[in-house]
């Protein structure tokens, strides 16, 4: 019987004696784009470690004065230091943790097993980068006699800016395939200010340098596109399917709520004096 291709858990699958491991040419764009991301991103956060490591003078007068000029704007502007505050607390990463692990319960409960690994896998790796690192390198964080906030442990990479990246990024590709442009457009745009603004809170307080947050946005893509090339060659087309899988299980319940008929009016009597 033939299948139309709706989306549904067998749509685009190979026919049963050429089920070897093909990949459509969308699907090697994606691979070829995700590794390109990776390696940049891994690049990136290797340059700034051998330039943080080094003591590279433009980086340091750089870092130094952005946090100096900051700290002084935030001790005169004690609403603009609580506001920071707030969104920092709200962009904290047992913050972003919990709903990276919530996403990966709902997608297990559902049955896109693989993806549900994958969220998780995002969460843990990104915490791990986060600790590891931060205990491996020890740059310290900046220092001021009056400070506005204070950080613990050391400074490089951000944990803020890792966790908001990743669990960002992560939502994204959930999202991505089961919404139209206009959806996608405003998912990507308020993912985007989420983790520019929290790394803008972690300047503004003055408990990191630029270059943490840039470290920390560099090893939240590695981490993405890392563990999603590392699934795929793996386990081959296995995230492609989970993800058809939640839009086919998805949209007839969203098809039914808006094809719900509306209720039957009430039948009126007539009315004696007209009649």
């Amino acid at each position: 019987m033939h299948q139309s291709n709706d989306g549904s858990p067998t749509a685009d699958r190979p026919p049963a004696g050429d089920r070897g491991d093909r990949r459509s040419p969308v699907q090697r764009r994606t691979l070829l784009g995700c590794a390109w991301i990776g390696l940049t991103s891994l690049l990136l956060f290797t340059v700034l470690l051998i330039l943080v490591k080094a003591d590279w003078s433009p980086l340091s007068r750089l870092d130094h004065g952005w946090v100096a000029t900051l700290h002084r704007y935030a001790l005169r502007h004690p609403v603009w230091t609580a506001a920071m505050q707030t969104l920092a607390d709200l962009g904290a990463p047992w913050t972003m943790r919990a709903l990276l692990g919530a996403a990966a319960l709902w997608l297990w409960c559902v049955r896109a097993r693989v993806l549900a690994g994958w969220v998780l896998a995002v969460g843990l790796l990104g915490w791990a980068a986060s600790a590891g690192g931060r205990a491996l390198i020890g740059r310290p964080r900046p220092h001021f006699v009056d400070p506005v906030a204070v950080g613990s442990g050391a400074g490089f990479p951000s944990g803020h800016a890792i966790a908001s990246a990743v669990t960002c990024g992560a939502l994204l590709v959930l999202l991505r395939p089961r919404a139209d442009r206009v959806v996608r457009a405003v998912a990507s745009t308020g993912a985007a200010l989420t983790v520019l603004g929290v790394g803008w809170t972690r300047l503004a307080l003055g408990v990191h340098y630029p270059s943490d947050v840039l470290a920390g946005w560099a090893a939240a893509a590695v981490v993405l596109t890392g563990t999603a090339l590392a699934v795929e060659l793996w386990l081959p087309g296995r995230l492609g399917r989970d993800v058809r899988r939640l839009h086919w299980r998805l949209r007839p319940r969203v098809q039914r709520v808006l094809a719900a008929p509306l209720p039957a009016e009430p039948a009126t009597e007539p009315d004696p004096g007209r009649s």
